[in-house]
């Protein structure tokens, strides 16, 4: 099987390359397309999908991941099932139960370093002058949950530390972290609904 992944942005592909080989089994290739940001993503998706359509093999699979960035997630994730649905692909939300499907679509809530956020253990091997107690911070116990921006609230944390001085790199960190990542360790439900969407997507005979 081979999938491929579309991005909105480059720091996501740079994540998702360390995450995926820890989550997917070794035979499952897969390629990394990232896009100029959320619009531009959303822009193109259309065209790129029934472009999809027209020669997709049939061990092959497409997963779109986009931030939520604080717009309502069920009208966001209707609107990609919508999309791909348009193009003539089949989605995991439109599939029947214990049935093959093509396209996943997953939301990052609300954006991508939530999923940091849901591995403390990452983020201090990483950077370890970040405190070893910091998932049992109030403000950060639901990394979903955070106030006021988990991009943000990275960037404050890190520079309070003396790391990311100028302001947070993202790429830098996303290959920083990720490489240390645990996805069977991760706090954050919507890496969690990410990762067994995947795993239900090369083992669709018994889904998550």
């Amino acid at each position: 099987m081979h999938i491929e992944f579309l991005v909105e942005e480059l720091s996501a592909e740079v994540a998702l390359v360390n995450l995926v080989p820890k989550i997917l089994p070794q035979e499952v290739t897969f390629k990394i397309h990232s896009f100029q940001g959320k619009k531009n993503l959303l822009k193109k998706l259309p065209k790129r999908l029934q472009g999809y359509k027209q020669w997709l093999p049939l061990d092959w699979r497409i997963v779109i991941l986009i931030d939520e960035d604080r717009q309502d997630c069920l009208e966001l994730k209707s609107k990609l099932d919508k999309i791909s649905s348009e193009a003539g692909l089949i989605t995991k939300s439109a599939a029947l139960i214990n049935s093959q499907f093509q396209v996943l679509n997953r939301l990052a809530i609300e954006e991508l370093e939530a999923w940091f956020f849901g591995d403390v253990e990452a983020i201090i091997a990483a950077y370890p002058k970040v405190p070893s107690n910091l998932a049992q911070h109030r403000k950060y116990r639901n990394p979903d949950g955070i106030k006021g921006g988990t991009g943000e609230a990275l960037e404050k944390l890190l520079k309070q530390k003396g790391y990311h001085r100028g302001g947070l790199e993202k790429i830098k960190a996303a290959r920083e972290i990720s490489v240390n990542m645990d996805p069977q360790r991760n706090r954050s439900k919507s890496f969690q609904v990410f990762r067994d969407g995947l795993l239900s997507m090369v083992n669709y005979q018994s889904p998550s």
